[in-house]
């Protein structure tokens, strides 16, 4: 006869009176370590429980539709000699093995070098997107170990020694925060064959991962349609049945982000778990028949979008092609202005801004801060400017929260910054506070760190309003894609020498073209257009800025 072992509900982030969504167990199955026993779900993460010893279920003490908290008992597993344990498959190289495992790769320990994760920016539970090494590897100084992802941003974390890989701590999909430790490598010669990991019981329940927050697709998953037509609103969404859904919290979110509603997708996993690959084939599947497969029919997808499937055309055969993959920064981009553009009513009004007095002004300041290497660009200004008007038209300093309205009491302005491998928008803090100068040497900084690739996750957060300026290239206008959860963006185009009528004559006027785009959800045209044209003045006379 085993021993007898109750299961409790761990450490579940202080929730009380959980709802249980699934049951993966019965009384007399035999289950391994780490093997589930029940889902959780509050009303923002869903979240597994395993188990922490092998054995045989003897009893189950809750049921679907229960609500528990901390300390629950919820299975009762016979354990110990008497029962055969399941012989648990050698994990892949890219599962995560206990330091005991890692530590027996090695016949030196003192040859071994564990990487950790570095500094991120004060980010918590980041996402792994890519494990681009495996067990055995050999790698050089610098060479990328792992991709991870935060809403904004990708960041490689480097060897910071040559060696052999003898122990991989993390997989995709993982979470990790700085300090964590992701790889093992050797470094001496007498590193011995690596061993099969072992998985060992975990400590803490899967980290929850915030359902209804739209992310970015993870990097190494592909996207798997270009199309609108995989959003869609989560009024579309049966609740009822998205939560009974047997899914664990990584392909929930992956759910979310494509709009797909998990009650209508078939699990090929274990015991029927949805699996982001089952998510990926449901999507296929819509676009390639412009409808929900035939076995999770019951409605479409997308919203009701009745669309043509993606052309599938072979270029080669008109003449030469070259295929080049997108960056990453392209592809995350790219998913988040689709989902904007599709999700946001955009309405873009056009102003010209007469910038005369303001370029003389701009000469004179930067010949008196010209030995201090502060050099002052139109942008500045208009930064500047655009947070007079922030002030003015506080709706335009919000984010649409379902039926609220978040105001905002602080201004960070985000600009667009070109880069060799895509677009990204760092973000100038607390602008209200700060002059020109300070301004000027910020933005000269954040540029050249998003040039060189250097930029942090912090500091591509936080902004309320994003100028996107094409000053330096020409244009004369364009709609500018609002970057959620913001409510507007402005557009700036090269300013051009123009005639201008004063009244009695055409006169020679600097005239900069400004484009606002907004979420017209929030804002009307009226509004809009005031916003605009109240830049354009603070524009052409800079000193009401002070008023």
């Amino acid at each position: 006869m085993g021993q007898i072992v109750e299961i409790k509900v761990p450490d579940i982030g202080g929730h009380e009176n959980v709802d249980v969504i699934d049951v993966s167990v019965k009384v007399g199955d035999t289950v391994a370590v780490d093997e589930t026993l029940i889902t959780l779900e509050t009303d923002k993460a869903t979240m597994d429980v395993p188990t922490d010893v092998a054995g045989v279920v003897k009893d189950i003490k809750v049921a679907v539709g229960n609500k528990i908290s901390e300390g629950s008992v919820i299975v009762l597993i016979e354990s110990g000699e008497a029962v055969a344990e399941p012989s648990p498959p050698a994990a892949a190289p890219t599962q995560a093995p206990v330091a005991e495992a890692a530590a027996a790769v090695s016949t030196s320990a003192a040859a071994e070098v564990s990487i950790e994760v570095p500094d991120i920016g004060g980010h918590e539970n980041v996402d792994v997107i890519d494990v681009p090494v495996k067990v055995g590897d050999t790698v050089a100084l610098d060479e990328t170990l792992i991709t991870l992802e935060t809403d904004k941003a990708t960041m490689d974390v480097p060897s910071t020694v040559a060696g052999t890989i003898t122990a991989v701590n993390v997989k995709v999909g993982d979470k990790v925060s700085q300090g964590k430790a992701i790889i093992v490598i050797a470094t001496s010669s007498q590193t011995a064959a690596p061993v099969a990991p072992v998985v060992s019981a975990p400590v803490a329940v899967a980290t929850p991962v915030a359902a209804p927050a739209p992310t970015v697709t993870p990097a190494n998953n592909p996207p798997v349609a270009a199309s609108s037509t995989i959003l869609q609103s989560t009024a579309a969404v049966d609740e009822a049945g998205f939560s009974k859904a047997h899914a664990g919290p990584s392909s929930r979110k992956f759910a979310r982000e494509l709009g797909v509603d998990l009650g209508r997708v078939k699990g090929s996993g274990a015991k029927g778990r949805i699996t982001k690959e089952d998510i990926k084939s449901f999507v296929k599947g819509f676009m390639a028949t412009g409808s929900v497969p035939a076995a999770t029919a019951g409605a479409s997808l997308g919203g009701g979008l009745d669309l043509l499937p993606w052309p599938k055309i072979d270029f080669s055969k008109f003449g030469e092609v070259e295929v080049q993959p997108l960056s990453r920064i392209k592809k995350i981009s790219g998913q988040n202005l689709s989902r904007n553009w599709v999700m946001i009513p955009h309405v873009t009004v056009n102003e010209d801004a007469d910038m005369t007095e303001l370029e003389e002004f701009r000469k004179t300041i930067n010949k008196e801060w010209e030995r201090e290497g502060v050099k002052v660009s139109p942008l500045a200004f208009i930064i500047k400017a655009s947070v007079v008007a922030l002030k003015q038209f506080p709706e335009f300093n919000s984010s649409l929260d379902g039926d609220n309205l978040v105001l905002k009491k602080y201004f960070n302005i985000g600009f667009a910054a070109d880069t060799p491998n895509g677009l990204v928008v760092p973000v100038i803090k607390d602008a209200d506070k700060k002059g020109l100068k300070e301004i000027s040497q910020e933005l000269a900084e954040l540029s050249k760190k998003a040039r060189e690739g250097k930029l942090k996750p912090q500091e591509m957060q936080g902004a309320c309003f994003t100028i996107s300026s094409l000053g330096g290239i020409g244009g004369t206008g364009f709609t500018p894609i609002v970057n959620a959860p913001e409510v507007a963006i402005l557009g700036v185009c090269k300013s051009q020498m123009k005639p201008v009528w004063n009244g009695k004559e055409f006169a020679p006027r600097l005239m900069c073209p400004l484009s606002l785009s907004f979420d017209h959800r929030v804002i009307d045209g009226a509004a809009g257009m005031r916003f605009t044209v109240f830049i354009a003045q603070l524009l052409a006379d800079f000193r009401r800025v002070i008023l």
